[in-house]
């Protein structure tokens, strides 16, 4: 059986042992100066990425800011925010009248007269003391009175004063004349014989086309439709001095009780009664 031998190299072919060892040696120095300039590096990066979140300021940097601070540009930011607040306000409130609270006709709860009179508590003027408020005397406020409510008018004194168009409703409770349109002669509270002016007239002709018994039953729907047009008409008026935003009310017209059977009956004004028609004939609509 042949043997195998292990062939030796040569000595004479390895490099020389001292070699070796300092090839070895620099071999490990230049990794580890390789990777101390690597971890260098990337701490200098991290150290230049992350700053400090909070960095205290010395004392003498907190004076120096203390000193410097001036509080005039806040208070020029508040002001400016209440002037532009307050041009909006006025904007919404006056119904894009002005942007600065020049209104014309400014609502009543921005009036002084309407506090004093919330203040105050309603009043109670007989029509002889009302008479005295009818706009002849300035230095008084202006009032109407309508159903026996008193109003406060005096913002519109070219209307209700004297030489305005509807100075026939100053100082009195002139209720019958809002609703028959006769200012000069209906200026009363008085409002029997008002309901006439909605009626239609009779006549023989016209009535002919009804039987008795239905005559009498239409002549009760007129009357009770007559009734609520006066009543509605008035509402109308009261419901438009108490809703609006220029009048306010002040109290209620002082009256004697049962004074209207002291009052003789009125007759209804000419206007009104001219606006009568007769009845319209079934069919000829």
């Amino acid at each position: 059986m042949a043997s195998v031998r292990q062939r030796r190299g040569n000595p004479a072919d390895l490099p020389p042992r001292r070699a070796v060892v300092e090839e070895l040696s620099t071999s490990e120095d230049e990794a580890d100066t390789a990777n101390e300039t690597l971890a260098q590096t990337k701490t200098n990066v991290d150290n230049k990425n992350v700053q400090p979140k909070n960095k205290k300021k010395t004392v003498a940097q907190a004076e120096d800011d203390e000193d410097s601070y001036s509080p005039w540009l806040d208070i020029l930011r508040v002001l400016s925010f209440l002037f532009l607040a307050s041009c909006g306000l006025s904007y919404l409130v006056s119904g894009g009248e002005t942007f600065f609270w020049g209104m014309k006709n400014p609502p009543k709860y921005l009036q002084k007269q309407y506090w004093a009179a919330q203040w105050a508590g309603p009043t109670y003027l007989t029509l002889e003391e009302l008479a005295q408020y009818n706009g002849k005397d300035e230095t008084k406020p202006l009032y109407i009175a309508i159903n026996g409510t008193i109003f406060d008018v005096s913002s519109n004194r070219r209307t209700y004063g004297p030489g305005g168009s509807y100075q026939y409703f100053a100082g009195t409770d002139a209720a019958r004349s809002f609703v028959t349109g006769c200012f000069a002669t209906d200026q009363t509270a008085d409002m029997r014989g008002v309901e006439d002016m909605f009626l239609p007239l009779d006549d023989p002709e016209v009535d002919r086309h009804w039987t008795p018994s239905q005559l009498v039953e239409l002549k009760k729907q007129e009357l009770e439709e007559a009734r609520k047009r006066v009543h509605d008409g008035l509402a109308h008026w009261v419901g438009f001095f108490e809703n609006s935003p220029r009048y306010h009310k002040v109290g209620y017209v002082k009256r004697p009780k049962n004074w209207l059977d002291k009052e003789p009956l009125k007759p209804l004004c000419e206007a009104a009664a001219k606006g009568r028609r007769k009845r319209t004939i079934p069919g000829t609509e």
